[in-house]
């Protein structure tokens, strides 16, 4: 009985020790602060099984340069000033972000990612990230053209790269 008894004290106390940590204030909410403990395993594991339960398995755009030409100009237009551009250093605001946002053209980018997650990752943002989702500033064309792209950005012809440094991230 009193195993029982520790057992359930024991139940209860982690609950609690946990709504102290956030209500004194002992939970890092700046950008500059370190994770919290396991703040990052638990929120990819999360992530990862979401992402791989409802990503689209195909995509229905083909891969042509006009679709990534679209891609690039959205990337361009509303992705670059967060994720950088070929050969650009990193945004003031990508500086000041936490997590950090991945340069998408530096390293591996995303290109060894199926569209399909890039799709539901612009679609639907990332909470806690900074990542916002697009589904009401974009359409489904223009999340899968850009989503194409970076799959591909290091496939792509040089016509389509050249529309990345038309104009300065964020501008049109």
């Amino acid at each position: 009985m009193k195993a029982l008894v520790g057992f359930l004290c024991g139940l209860l106390l982690l609950p609690l020790a946990g709504f102290l940590y956030l209500r004194f204030g002992f939970a890092p909410v700046a950008t500059s602060a370190p994770p919290m403990p396991f703040e990052r395993y638990v929120t990819q594991m999360a992530l990862h099984v979401r992402i791989d339960k409802e990503m689209p398995k195909s995509t229905p755009l083909e891969a042509t340069e006009a679709n990534f030409l679209a891609g690039a100009k959205t990337y361009r237009e509303h992705c670059a000033v967060c994720h950088g551009l070929p050969g650009q250093p990193q945004s003031a605001i990508a500086k000041g972000m936490f997590p950090p946002p991945p340069h998408l053209f530096e390293g591996k980018g995303v290109t060894d990612d199926p569209a399909g997650e890039t799709y539901w990752k612009v679609k639907n943002g990332i909470r806690l990230t900074g990542m916002p989702g697009f589904q009401k500033s974009l359409s489904d064309e223009q999340i899968w053209q850009v989503s194409e792209f970076l799959a591909k950005a290091d496939q792509v012809p040089a016509s389509v790269l050249n529309e990345l440094k038309a104009a300065e991230p964020g501008r049109k």
